[in-house]
């Protein structure tokens, strides 16, 4: 679950502000940011987006990836969130990757937009959700639930529409602040809430007493150089359903290996290897909406399975940085071949 692949240009420019002390929120404030991706992809037409994307997900695969969902977000008009979904499966289709596509038209408020709040989250509930919807483009809507870019009771009208219309629900819930994204996500019986650096114990319980599966993103703690993970250890102590996802994007998190991402949770958040290896596997695809279908080798499963080149699953996070990965099946048959 979770990534932001379909974008245009690169990032690295803030990579090295971060690096020489400026903050990801001080970067945004300048124009950098998700507004930066905004303003390239905004230019770019859907051949290119593409064309882009491809590699992208090639990589993906070569690393063990084998089902990956996709959001939208750096378009923000109708015309260029239905670009990037259309992009988004176009790309899947070519490199043959199973893809879940999220519509994410609420991962920002829009500067053309920011006197005029109620008519974007309008034009998200009465335009882009149904046109995404109609044509097949997405199956779940998301939400970027924080103080500073949609408040509960946005998320709320926008989440509700969603649901609604017949689409699975997910939260980018309390990233940046307790704000109350992952209550909000439980009471709606959301497939997922994701991030959850800052959630509270209200939170926390809200989620053990639910069927919402916790999605954590330790790369984007990692890549952002920040010091507080989310408290997976203890949400899973707690009865909490934990997943792992990478939260690809150019910005905040351009790692897409999974297998990385297993060595971050084990070592930073004191997920046990078993554990993480359920969170990348039959839980991410609960937060997904597809635990009936992949996620585990099981009669009536699709044979989606990875060979790797050790022994013990174990060596998977222990050797960070490697790629582990011998070879990729998806429903019995083999997509990838690392071991030439």
């Amino acid at each position: 679950p979770h990534t932001h692949t379909v974008f245009g240009k690169t990032r690295q420019d803030e990579y090295e502000r971060r690096v020489r002390g400026e903050t990801y929120l001080e970067i945004a404030a300048a124009g950098g940011g998700i507004h930066a991706s905004v303003s390239d992809l905004r230019q770019r037409d859907e051949d290119e987006l593409v064309a882009l994307a491809v590699p992208r997900l090639r990589e993906m695969l070569s690393l063990g990836t084998t089902t990956v969902e996709i959001k939208s977000g750096y378009g923000l008009t109708l015309d260029d969130e239905l670009k990037m979904l259309r992009a988004a499966r176009r790309a899947a289709e070519i490199v043959g990757i199973r893809s879940v596509r999220t519509c994410l038209a609420a991962h920002e408020m829009p500067r053309e937009y920011k006197d005029n709040r109620q008519d974007y989250v309008r034009l998200i509930t009465d335009e882009i959700l149904i046109r995404a919807q109609a044509e097949g483009l997405a199956t779940r809507c998301d939400v970027f639930c924080e103080p500073t870019v949609f408040d509960l009771e946005e998320s709320l009208v926008i989440l509700s529409r969603a649901r609604d219309l017949g689409m699975s629900l997910t939260v980018h819930a309390d990233e940046l602040a307790s704000f109350g994204g992952a209550v909000l996500a439980a009471r709606l019986g959301a497939d997922s809430a994701d991030h959850l650096i800052r959630i509270d114990e209200k939170g926390r319980e809200a989620l053990a007493a639910s069927e919402t599966v916790a999605v954590m993103l330790p790369g984007t703690v990692f890549s952002l150089g920040l010091k507080s993970y989310a408290p997976g250890r203890a949400m899973i102590d707690q009865g909490c359903a934990l997943a792992l996802a990478t939260d690809f994007n150019p910005g905040s998190c351009p790692i897409c290996s999974v297998p990385l991402i297993q060595a971050i949770a084990c070592s930073q958040m004191r997920l046990l290897p078993a554990e993480a290896l359920t969170a990348c596997t039959l839980n991410a695809a609960w937060a997904l909406g597809l635990a009936k279908e992949v996620g585990s080798l099981a009669p009536g499963k699709k044979a989606d399975f990875l060979i790797l080149d050790g022994p013990d699953y174990r060596l998977v996070p222990y050797r960070a940085g490697h790629n582990p990965v011998n070879s990729v099946f998806l429903g019995g048959r083999k997509i990838s071949d690392n071991s030439a």
